[in-house]
């Protein structure tokens, strides 16, 4: 089979987070950056799938800055054959990510794209969904497992106390959640093969997350903030004692009850 997984360069979810002084991004001094969490999923179904499969082609996108160009590195320091970076300074608006992506993808003759359920830095979940839409092809999301035979493909999609098993038509769009598998880590090897491998870098096909961009009804970022800082935690009492001045707080403070 021929897959494309569509990555992002994301900060580790571990870090610590502050303002940049222009007010409208983050402060990227001393933060690690590395591919993101589920697309590393992806990345991982796509290898797996085609290994099973006895053969085929597995190609990485990105989107983005010439930074971008260490996580498709990395996933072809996993095994991904080769990659394709569409270069992009602002990559904030996801619409215009998938009209950049889509207008690439159209003539690879891909059986499956994947990309992750949603990226940790947004966590919206609309460049996947989007991009199959502007492609005309079937779309899974979540999919927690993932199989192809027959032209056809089969995925899992847990829901809320229940599961749900989707088939679907090929070629399609399927966004992966954790489950699947877990990310193998890149051998030596691997990574010096992965210097080796043809990387095309390339102008995106559209102009990425501007809103006076024409044609692509894009947005701007005005303003980030924090989240406010919690207050400290009280504590009232313990046992059976604290119960009647945890309902008075709760009562006459919290106004609650």
């Amino acid at each position: 089979m021929k897959i494309a997984v569509c990555i992002k360069r994301t900060p580790d979810s571990e870090s610590r987070f502050r303002i940049a002084g222009s007010g409208a991004a983050i402060d990227e001094t001393g933060l690690k950056f590395d591919m993101d969490d589920f697309a590393g999923y992806a990345v991982e179904a796509a290898l797996q799938l085609n290994e099973k499969a006895g053969g085929g082609e597995t190609v990485v996108y990105a989107v983005g800055p010439d930074n971008v160009q260490e996580s498709l590195r990395k996933a072809m320091s996993m095994g991904a054959d080769r990659a394709v970076h569409l270069k992009a300074d602002n990559v904030a608006d996801g619409i215009a990510i998938a009209r950049a992506l889509a207008a690439e993808l159209k003539a690879g003759g891909y059986d499956l794209v994947l990309f992750g359920k949603h990226a940790f830095d947004s966590s919206a979940g609309v460049v996947g969904t989007a991009t199959a839409e502007l492609l005309g092809v079937p779309c899974v999301t979540a999919a927690s497992e993932l199989s192809v035979s027959d032209g056809k493909g089969v995925a899992r999609r847990e829901l809320e106390g229940a599961a749900e098993m989707v088939e679907f038509p090929l070629p399609a769009v399927v966004t992966i959640d954790e489950g699947v598998a877990r990310p193998r880590y890149p051998s030596l090897k691997g990574i010096m093969a992965a210097k080796k491998k043809p990387m095309d870098v390339k102008p995106t096909a559209l102009a990425v997350g501007t809103a006076s961009a024409a044609g692509t009804g894009g947005i701007d970022v005005v303003a980030l903030t924090l989240p406010p800082e919690r207050k400290e935690g009280r504590i009232v009492g313990e046992g059976v004692a604290a119960v009647a001045e945890l309902v008075r707080l709760l009562r006459e403070e919290a106004k609650v009850l």
